[in-house]
């Protein structure tokens, strides 16, 4: 029960301080990215260092980058597909995601050497 008090305090304090780090920032479309992911990771980051080690914490940080990374050429992709061929937002996200889940789930098989 005190894991679970920990992490709600420890969340609720970085996703606080991203969400200010964000209102600051210019321009205003800015204050969604500071306020979700990085905020979350760390509270995740720190969580798993003090119950499972430093070493552990480590590896699932390459993870998520590899997952931020996967993201990243998603979000391209979507953003030249609306772009370009100018179809509904839902019909290019829906599309597009199988490329997100299989450039995760290969950079994370390259990276654990089982590929």
């Amino acid at each position: 029960m005190m894991e679970l008090a920990l992490r709600f305090l420890a969340g609720g304090v970085i996703v606080s301080f991203f969400a200010m780090l964000g209102d600051v920032l210019r321009p205003k479309s800015l204050a969604g990215i500071f306020s979700a992911a990085p905020s979350v990771a760390l509270a995740t980051i720190g969580l798993t260092i003090q119950t499972n080690g430093k070493i552990f914490a480590a590896q699932e940080a390459r993870t998520m980058l590899l997952g931020a990374v996967a993201f990243l050429l998603y979000a391209v992709l979507v953003s030249f597909a609306l772009r370009r061929h100018r179809p509904s937002a839902l019909k290019a996200t829906i599309a597009l995601l199988p490329m997100w889940f299989a450039v995760a789930l290969g950079s994370w098989l390259m990276l654990a050497g089982r590929w």
